[in-house]
């Protein structure tokens, strides 16, 4: 039976660290209900994008392009609003629309043609930066029409009462899930590795996830409740961890990324699984446009740029494998809220640009390092 290691809790051992030295360096107001609610939105938006990351990893791909084309999307669906008078759901479709039409073209060429996906999706990178500055014509597009809430600009306005009946009832949700997933997992591993199975430790972690999510949801009550972009971002993570844990094409995207070439002998479906990736790394791209241009409340030249490798950083110190093949939506979530505290802790504490981009191409760096290491470990 496996023991505990300090490595089964390094991430959240990280973000105690975090926590304390940003609170002790900005005078209590890092963790203020107010900025939690505030790291909580950027949380949900980096999040978002990487869960998207996540599944492209899986395969042994890297998608350069999320930041380039959440900020098309984004602007796509801001110059409808505001400038041609669409309503906000169908402007919202429309980005959506676009954000997948990309996203599988880009996945067509990488499933059929045999293109590498680094080379297309950094042709993508260019190319949609530079379609969004022709939208804008390189100036700033506010998201909102006279400061009236339209369904874009509710993603980061509107917040659920966290004690509220719906509150109450989304917690005993992720409660439940958070034992079914536990419980699944304890019987996968006693299926393929009886003597091994990991009981005590796996239930540990689910027990110490919810009272970080009942943390939050007490920090969050202290302010106006949780935003809705936690609960988008929650709602992704749910379907993705369905997706990938328990389901055929879950199981087909860790074989691919394992092994492509054995995959293929044994009759998986490589290119329609590759295909279908993108194509929902595309609707997460579009998700995350939408929640960045709500929290922004514009969209510029600068949207999205470097959301590409946060979400990377995000995948990797979450334990996904850039070779494809491991990964989990739990771990990405815990690197996108490592990524999230580091950013907001330094610009709170005044640190310049030039520090914050050196500090995150240390933690990039550190990521990559580590997740070398551990696999030349196990090899």
């Amino acid at each position: 039976m496996k023991t505990l290691e300090l490595r089964d809790f390094s991430l959240v051992l990280a973000l105690a660290l975090m926590g304390a030295f940003f609170t002790w360096q900005t005078n209590g107001i890092f963790l203020s209900p107010g900025h939690v609610a505030e790291m909580g939105v950027e949380m949900a938006t980096l999040g978002t994008a990487a869960l998207g990351m996540l599944l492209i990893i899986l395969l042994g791909h890297i998608d350069l392009s999320v930041g380039s084309s959440l900020a098309l999307t984004g602007t796509l669906t801001v110059i409808l609003i505001n400038w041609m008078g669409w309503p906000a759901p169908l402007a919202m479709a429309a980005g959506l629309g676009l954000g997948v039409l990309l996203y599988f073209l880009m996945g067509l060429l990488v499933a059929k043609e045999n293109i590498p996906a680094f080379i297309i999706t950094l042709g993508g990178l260019m190319l949609f930066r530079g379609l969004s500055w022709s939208l804008t014509g390189s100036t700033t597009v506010s998201a909102e029409i006279g400061g009236q809430m339209n369904t874009l600009s509710a993603l980061n306005r509107f917040s659920l009462p966290s004690w509220g009946v719906l509150a109450w009832a989304l917690l005993a949700l992720i409660f439940a899930t958070l034992v079914w997933g536990q419980l699944q997992h304890r019987k996968r591993q006693r299926s393929q590795m009886p003597e091994h199975h990991d009981t005590e430790v796996s239930l540990l972690k689910g027990f110490v996830l919810f009272q970080v999510v009942l943390l939050l949801f007490i920090m969050l009550n202290r302010h106006e409740g949780i935003p809705l972009a936690l609960l988008v971002l929650g709602a992704l993570a749910g379907f993705i961890y369905v997706l990938t844990q328990h389901t055929r094409f879950g199981r087909y995207l860790y074989a691919i990324g394992g092994n492509v070439e054995a995959a293929r002998l044994s009759g998986g479906p490589v290119r329609s699984v590759t295909l279908g990736a993108f194509v929902l790394a595309g609707v997460t791209a579009s998700v995350t446009g939408f929640l960045n241009a709500a929290y922004v409340r514009s969209v510029s030249t600068t949207t999205g740029n470097l959301m590409e490798l946060d979400a990377i950083a995000a995948c990797v110190i979450g334990g996904t494998r850039l070779s494809g093949g491991k990964g989990s939506v739990l771990g990405v979530l815990f690197g996108a809220l490592i990524i999230t505290f580091l950013i907001k802790g330094m610009k709170l504490m005044g640190v310049g640009p030039e520090t914050e981009y050196m500090a995150r191409g240390i933690v990039l760096t550190l990521a990559v390092w580590m997740d070398v290491r551990v696999n030349r470990r196990v090899a």
